[in-house]
């Protein structure tokens, strides 16, 4: 992409809050920046808001709740399929946009706007199959209904990672159910959404049914929000320490949420596994979203049979990774996000380097313009290492070894994490005792990518609450109605 395509790009996102239908700044005059992590440069400098603007927001979805729950659902689906239409269309602009705030490779920009756009579609499907059961009670006395309505204003709350596919997959489904929504999106990658919502406007969404704050004080913004008892719904992406502190605020309301948190995923190669898938899968696994992503396989480990070959192999692939600006041609792993999160990744790699594990390549930040960790192989990583309990949210594949299945699988789940686990074997049986056994709310069996907007995505233990996508998904943005009436045939 050329620096004029990038600047053409960059001129016509929206730099504004997004409250009932107008683009306007924060009350306070505030803004921040935006920045390029692969250079560091200012790429764009938006509105920030404050608790005024939060509550300006949730007053115009309060406001718009009633009439978009009234919209038919074949309406509703319309708006969302013109949306689709128009995400594919400017495909090659959002994924050059995204790239530029988050960092990631053109072509997985790209892949995310094919994904993201998939719960933009899936939604609009389901507008039109929300139902409910009509039958008679057991005792023949009268007649069971179950109906189902809109939850209410939602308050939806976005990681920086994957800044389409974390909001069209609570924005499309809130919509689909007939809810209004507040979005918060991440501070270090806002462009994203601010664009997606300017597609949602074009596409016929009302006024005030999608809000959009963009702040860097989020814990100001949001926790009047979800204190407010107009707000029924809050949905979050993220850490589990603030998923927690979310919790212990929605508590005192029972306000209903779903948490997406935290991942350590285990990546689980067996001896009879296919070498070749397995090698395969890890990558997708590990090096998808320079390894920032809560589905990132975390811990790999590997059968002591096969052990060796596998990380050579591994490795050789891994020392061949292109690294650089992520709008370069032939680049396969991009910056980190920040500074903090190359820290991050160097410590975790030292600590484990000091406990005995061995670089097989990589292994080093990048000095110079730009937050750049090396793709790193590590090998031999040994118990009491810190990335064996910390999810690592970088291109870090760190190895160690298993002897058996029983040894596999309590290792895999000596974690208070349980959002995704992967598993190469050719044994059909022991594949499915994994499915039983791996405290996991998703398990990609002889694939190194589970994430598809027809699956309900969610975890299990400290990974969070709900499920996203799938027939679950619009569930989520949903209440359950009981209804009990005569018997229409009784005298």
């Amino acid at each position: 992409m050329s620096a004029a395509d990038e600047a053409r790009v960059l001129a016509a996102v929206p730099t504004g809050l997004h409250v009932d239908g107008e683009w306007a700044p924060a009350a306070s005059g505030r803004t921040f920046d935006v920045h390029d992590p692969s250079t560091g440069d200012v790429i764009a400098t938006v509105a920030d808001a404050d608790a005024s603007d939060g509550l300006r927001a949730l007053d115009a979805a309060v406001a718009a709740q009633a009439a978009w729950a009234a919209v038919p659902p074949r309406t509703r689906s319309d708006i969302l399929r013109r949306a689709f239409d128009l995400l594919r269309e400017r495909a090659d602009d959002l994924a050059l946009l995204m790239t530029l705030e988050m960092g990631k490779p053109l072509a997985e920009s790209r892949g995310e706007v094919a994904y993201g756009s998939e719960f933009v579609r899936w939604a609009s499907e389901e507008a039109v199959r929300v139902s409910g059961r009509y039958g008679t009670n057991p005792e023949g006395t009268g007649r069971t209904v179950v109906l189902k309505r809109p939850v209410g204003p939602c308050l939806l709350i976005t990681p920086w990672n994957f800044p389409l596919a974390m909001a069209t997959r609570k924005i499309a489904p809130a919509l689909a159910a007939g809810c209004t929504v507040v979005v918060k999106p991440a501070d270090l990658t806002p462009l994203t959404t601010l664009a997606l919502v300017g597609i949602l406007a074009e596409a016929g969404v009302p006024h005030g049914v999608v809000n959009v704050v963009t702040t860097t004080s989020a814990g100001d913004v949001c926790e009047p929000l979800i204190r407010d008892p107009r707000l029924r719904k809050l949905s979050f992406t993220g850490s589990t320490p603030v998923g927690s502190t979310l919790l212990a605020q929605a508590s005192e309301r029972v306000l209903r949420t779903s948490m997406e948190l935290g991942g350590n995923a285990p990546f689980l190669v067996f001896d009879d596994a296919d070498l070749d898938a397995a090698v395969e899968g890890a990558l997708l696994a590990k090096f998808r979203n320079v390894g920032q992503a809560c589905t990132a396989a975390n811990r790999f480990l590997v059968h002591e049979d096969v052990a060796d070959d596998f990380v050579r192999r591994v490795t050789e692939r891994v020392a061949a990774m292109t690294l650089g600006r992520g709008t370069d041609d032939g680049v396969d792993v991009g910056p980190l996000i920040d500074d903090r999160a190359v820290d991050k990744a160097e410590r975790l790699v030292d600590d484990a380097v000091a406990r005995g594990a061995v670089v097989r390549t990589g292994g080093a930040r990048v000095d110079g313009t730009g937050t750049f960790y090396e793709a790193t192989v590590l090998d031999g990583v040994r118990p009491g290492s810190e990335l064996l309990t910390t999810e690592i949210f970088g291109p870090v594949l760190a190895v160690s070894t298993f002897a058996d299945e029983e040894e596999a699988v309590r290792k895999a789940n000596d974690t208070e994490f349980g959002l995704v686990a992967y598993a190469f074997t050719r044994d059909l049986a022991r594949g499915q005792r994994l499915a039983e056994t791996l405290e996991t709310g998703m398990l990609g069996l002889n694939v190194g990518v589970v994430s598809n907007a027809s699956a309900p995505f969610g975890g299990v233990k400290a990974s969070g609450l709900g499920r996203e996508g799938g027939l679950e998904g619009i569930q989520e943005y949903l209440e359950t109605v009981y209804l009990m009436t005569p018997d229409p045939f009784a005298a």
